[in-house]
């Protein structure tokens, strides 16, 4: 198997790495940013800076205004982009709104993509995916769905709560998964400030990462017309496999960047502080954690590669994406761990980047499936019972 980069791919990944160090993370402690998230402002700024720089949703289709990214193309930029926090939110990249994209381009009408994507694309909207909800709706298990869809002639009507929704705070649009009368998932496209929608608060969360926090919305006799269906009727769950398989691998992406990060922290202060006589990194209990650090690098980069190329082959990846969710999930997570413990009381202040990393990061092993529910889907099919 050749792992080697094309000449374009290199020059491309030098390109965002030089504009996430010079233009990015100088906005790192810039005050525009909240528990709940980058500010709209910084937000816009920061998009702009990408716009120039052509760095803008490369992931998008090139008619739409992107560069057209394949799966393993995204694996490069998409790591150099989470080498700081806010890069992803620079460049567009962002869960939700990149896997909303990608969604959207898939399965939207012409006149959907014209009304939602195409603003998307261009950094001057903001989405949401509203599927989770309290207990006893739909968490883990998506079979659990409570939000209703009943049909009104031409139009739906919607009624439900959801939360844990990401980037609710400020979204222009939103896409729900409600049930039909006949137990059938749908997705519907809505702006955000149609009447019957209320963003009930934001949720206190460990991360800060996220434009718009996450947020608890409200359904109340939501009206939605016919032709704001997304995809089939009927079909939500299916067209929502469209999203999963690349939207799991890309947080891999992303956070593998903001781990490698964490790790470049570590070695600056294991070469400088010195402790009994000798350098940190002198001490085998520090050298052997850089190195178990540089091991679950490139295992999760090596998963992420194998698993963009397979999706890039028109597989649909669902076991696979699975596995590297999990693996990258749990490996990143050790190596941003053993950096907070290389740095000692640094580590748990804001002296560096790297308590943000560590508080932004946890999150991962929950969202878009807990690394326990992924080991179960992919048991279930090892054995054969799927």
């Amino acid at each position: 198997m050749d792992l080697s980069l094309s000449p374009k791919l290199l020059e491309l990944q030098e390109k965002t790495r030089s504009f996430i160090k010079d233009q990015i993370t100088p906005f790192e402690n810039d005050p525009r940013q909240s528990e709940h998230g980058p500010s709209d402002e910084l937000r816009k700024e920061l998009i702009e800076l990408a716009r120039k720089a052509g760095l803008l949703t490369p992931h998008a289709s090139v008619e739409m205004g992107g560069l057209g990214l394949s799966h393993i193309e995204k694996a490069i930029v998409f790591e150099e982009s989470g080498y700081s926090s806010l890069g992803p939110i620079a460049m567009n990249i962002h869960a939700p709104d990149e896997g909303n994209i990608h969604l959207l381009e898939e399965i939207a009408t012409p006149e959907q993509k014209e009304r939602w994507l195409r603003p998307l694309v261009a950094g001057k909207a903001r989405s949401c995916f509203a599927m989770t909800e309290p207990s006893p709706g739909a968490g883990s298990d998506p079979s659990m769905l409570s939000t209703t869809a009943t049909k009104d002639g031409d139009d739906y009507i919607i009624n439900g709560t959801k939360w844990f929704i990401t980037g609710a705070d400020g979204a222009d649009f939103v896409i729900i998964m409600a049930r039909l009368d006949d137990g059938s998932a749908t997705m519907f496209l809505s702006d955000m400030n149609a009447p019957g929608i209320e963003l009930l608060r934001n949720m206190d969360a460990l991360d800060s990462c996220f434009t718009g926090g996450h947020g608890v919305l409200q359904f109340t006799n939501l009206r939605i017309p016919g032709n704001q269906i997304l995809g089939e009727l009927g079909k939500g769950f299916k067209n929502a496999q469209v999203r999963l398989a690349p939207a799991r691998l890309t947080h891999c992406m992303r956070w593998l960047g903001q781990a490698r990060r964490a790790q470049d922290i570590a070695i600056a202060y294991a070469k400088r502080r010195q402790a009994f006589g000798k350098t940190l990194g002198e001490h085998e209990g520090v050298g052997f954690m850089i190195a178990d650090n540089n091991m679950d690098l490139h295992t999760s980069r090596l998963h992420i590669w194998d698993t963009a190329l397979l999706l890039d082959r028109g597989e649909r990846g669902n076991f696979e994406s699975s596995r590297a969710k999990v693996i990258c999930s749990e490996a990143e997570w050790r190596v941003v761990d053993r950096c907070v413990q290389i740095l000692g009381g640094q580590g748990v202040t804001g002296e560096t980047q790297l308590m943000k990393i560590f508080k932004d990061m946890r999150g991962f092993r929950i969202y878009d499936g807990p690394s326990e529910v992924h080991r179960w889907s992919m048991a279930r099919k090892l054995i054969g019972n799927k």
